[in-house]
């Protein structure tokens, strides 16, 4: 229990039970949920077993366990972010039997795990070229011993040697050693250089999928290419562009049990549902197609950063599940005869993009500001919700988390920018009368992302000991409409490094934070918007970047994997026309100017952001007289997953903020800095 006495501390001195390691057991979140017979499966993230993936099952009566041992581990490299990476039905005998992607050779394996003494065991070869074959986005067929999906096949030794497949394997494992056995259906090598898996008309005679090429990004432009099914062996047949193109993003297509194609698309600045009828798929394109709601300015959809993502699930009595919002987000039930959304009752201001159906009941992943991600049913028939598996539960008395505040702040020429501040927040210390909080304001990754309001532990890591954090969602970020994500074309490095210090310039000014201890944090595109704000302003005390872009136009120029390879035409403009802004925008080229302290952290295994441009950066900053620490990491790639190095890293950044802000705290070690 808390103490009722309050004890007046200095901001940044309070002792907190919220330490690193707590933090730490505590990131990633479920994903991928889906439906085996009567269970319900997903993936989990273990990170003190080597930061692994596991799946998970829920027995019917409510038993939660974990489906593969270490050291597998649940996860697709497909496009490097991944996609859903497993797939399950059951057996005649009425035992499950489950394809997943197993992450270090990214093979397909089977597994029956209610087989006693069984294994996994391969269903496909392991590629001889370059990084291989992976797998995403799996579906296993209903009709035939096949699991459909995308294969992404390199061909040579360059992250851009790459071709892409919608592929059929077989069940039996004959495919384990042999490449040619390994059926495609669809290719990219005379069409569209990225593809999801296929989704299936419930008469399985025609196949709908959502493509997209260099240099559009798919929140930019994609397209739904419809096909048809032969009866045979034979690759799909008739394959054409039904709705899309380039200034319209289609992040999710699905087929309704009469046979309509469903598909989620922005083409009214906001990703909504629409509907084209069965005897309306064979006329010509564009395909026509009906809003199911609208007039509603909020989102239906996000961003595909990863194949398979979904955002809405057709139920058997015509009804769709759908998740919306403008910011914060529902899981609604829609009619879409009528237009008429029912929400789901519940504290969830966050519902991840994946959805699973089973009969009447809709299952989904949301958090809130006071629980972390939980896998959550809806009953359809009763509007009843109830946690069915990855039960938040509090691994320190909740009085310690953060109470955010959603605010909206004016930026420059009076654009609104959306951000959630986290004051400090302790039970028993406050701050003495008149002092200001310091604050360390978060750049989220994407950029076109979102920063959610969920409970986050690593913020209650600083709340809880006096120092306040803000997210900001500035412009090019996802959930408030197409127009708020172009804010960022060809101004990265500009709009985001703006928003941010708007965002920390009026929390001082309106005497909420101290406006000398202030600090700019964030990891990937977040650690660029770190990076270019200690390059470019002098709102900051210090900066945390975490596995950052930093040189431009070596990122534009192979540094990166295929997927984000063109990323830079819209968020910069095309390298033959503007090269002086792959130049003059870059944290690289401007170290000169940085002269705040800064933490620099880094996985030796990313292949997004890689070492070689933080080294490049840090020989830039050699001998400038800049206080600096670069923390290298064995076996991390994009984004930490291992307990260890989670652990690490925030105790690092914490000790970062109390040597730049002032702040004595005996139980954190100096951070040793070089020059």
């Amino acid at each position: 229990m808390v103490n009722d006495t309050v004890t007046t501390a200095a901001h940044g001195t309070w002792p907190s039970p919220v330490d690193a390691a707590t933090a730490a057991s505590h990131d990633g979140r479920p994903e991928f949920p889906g439906v085996v017979g009567e269970e319900v499966w997903w993936t989990a993230p273990r990170p003190t077993e080597g930061g692994r993936r596991t799946l998970v099952r829920c027995r019917a009566d409510g038993t939660e366990e974990s489906v593969l041992p270490a050291p597998w581990n649940v996860r697709s490299r497909v496009i490097e972010y991944g996609g859903h990476p497993w797939a399950g039905t059951l057996r005649p005998d009425g035992t499950p039997s489950v394809v997943f992607v197993h992450f270090p050779d990214q093979r397909l394996y089977g597994y029956e795990p209610d087989t006693p003494g069984a294994r996994p065991y391969p269903l496909t070869p392991v590629g001889a070229t370059g990084d291989g074959l992976r797998w995403a986005d799996l579906r296993i067929h209903p009709d035939r011993d096949e699991v459909w999906g995308v294969l992404e096949e390199f061909t040579g030794p360059a992250p851009t040697d790459v071709r892409r497949v919608i592929a059929a394997v077989p069940l039996d494992g004959s495919a384990a050693d042999d490449r040619s056995a390994v059926r495609e259906l669809a290719n990219t090598d005379s069409g569209h250089r990225f593809l999801t898996g296929p989704r299936l008309s419930p008469d399985g005679r025609r196949a709908a999928w959502i493509a997209w090429d260099h240099p559009r990004m798919p929140w930019e432009g994609t397209e739904v290419v419809l096909a048809d099914i032969p009866e045979g062996t034979g690759p799909f047949t008739g394959a054409r562009t039904v709705l899309g193109g380039p200034g319209e993003s289609i992040c999710q297509v699905e087929w309704a049990p009469d046979g309509s194609l469903l598909h989620i698309g922005d083409a009214t600045g906001w990703w909504a549902p629409y509907r084209s009828r069965p005897d309306e798929l064979d006329g010509p394109a564009p395909l026509p197609r009906a809003p199911l709601a609208p007039g509603r300015s909020e989102e239906f959809g996000g961003a595909l950063w990863k194949i398979g993502l979904q955002w809405c699930h057709p139920l058997a009595d015509g009804l769709l599940a759908v998740i919306h919002g403008k910011g914060t987000t529902a899981l609604g039930i829609l009619d879409p005869e009528t237009g008429e959304l029912v929400d789901a009752a519940g504290p969830w201001t966050e519902w991840a993009a994946g959805l699973a159906v089973h009969g009447d009941r809709v299952i989904g992943i949301a958090a809130s500001p006071r629980s972390g991600y939980e896998v959550v049913e809806l009953d359809t028939r009763t509007g009843h919700t109830r946690v069915i598996g990855a039960r938040h539960r509090d691994p320190v008395d909740p009085a310690y988390y953060p109470e955010p505040r959603e605010r909206v702040f004016t930026g420059p020429g009076g654009r609104e920018i959306h951000a959630t501040v986290y004051p400090p927040h302790h039970p028993g210390h406050r701050a003495p009368e008149g002092t200001r909080a310091p604050y360390v304001i978060w750049a989220h990754g994407g950029p076109t992302g979102h920063a959610p309001l969920v409970l986050d532990l690593e913020i209650a890591y600083f709340t809880s000991r006096g120092i306040g954090v803000a997210e900001v969602n500035y412009g090019g970020s996802t959930g408030y409409g197409r127009a708020y994500r172009d804010r960022l074309r060809e101004r990265w490095g500009e709009v985001d490094v703006e928003d941010c210090a708007a965002v920390a310039r009026a929390l001082a000014d309106e005497g909420t934070a101290d406006p000398a201890r202030l600090a700019v944090r964030g990891g990937s595109a977040g650690g660029w918007t770190a990076a270019a704000s200690l390059a470019g302003t002098d709102v900051y005390a210090c900066g945390t970047i975490i596995f950052p872009v930093l040189d431009l136009l070596g990122w534009a120029t192979g540094e990166t994997h295929d997927f984000e390879s063109r990323y830079l035409h819209s968020l910069i403009g095309p390298l033959e026309e503007v090269p002086e802004r792959y130049r003059d925008r870059s944290p690289l080229a401007r170290a000169d100017r940085i002269t705040a302290p800064f933490l620099l952290l880094q996985g030796l295994d990313d292949v997004i952001c890689p070492p070689a441009q933080s080294e490049r950066f840090l020989a830039e900053m050699a001998g400038r007289g800049v206080p600096h620490r670069y923390i290298a990491f064995e076996g991390e790639g994009h984004g930490f997953r291992m307990a260890e190095t989670m652990i690490r890293a925030l105790e690092a950044e914490l000790a970062l903020y109390l040597h730049a802000f002032g702040i004595d705290r005996p139980d954190t070690a100096p951070l040793e800095l070089s020059t």
